[in-house]
């Protein structure tokens, strides 16, 4: 389900790679949902997990497999739109 929410975020929404993107839009009140691959590092999960009014989505895909879902080059850990 989560991965299907995934998708459907990538079709319909302009999503946001990175932390410090994600982080910089949730503070801006831009960001309305963050995925967070299994393998995202506890300090930057509980520190996305603080802020309020934000749906938090944990995948139980690993960084690597997260970024063939999204067709990026390169390791993906937080994914926000």
């Amino acid at each position: 389900m989560t991965i299907a929410k995934l998708r459907t975020a990538l079709k319909d929404d302009k999503v946001i790679f990175g932390t410090e993107k994600t982080l910089k839009n949730i503070k801006l009140g831009k960001a309305k949902a963050v995925f967070l691959s299994s393998n995202c590092p506890e300090k930057i999960k509980n520190e996305i997990k603080s802020y309020k009014g934000i749906e938090v989505i944990e995948l139980k895909e690993p960084s690597d497999e997260v970024a063939l879902i999204c067709k990026r080059p390169h390791v993906v850990s937080v994914i926000s739109y």
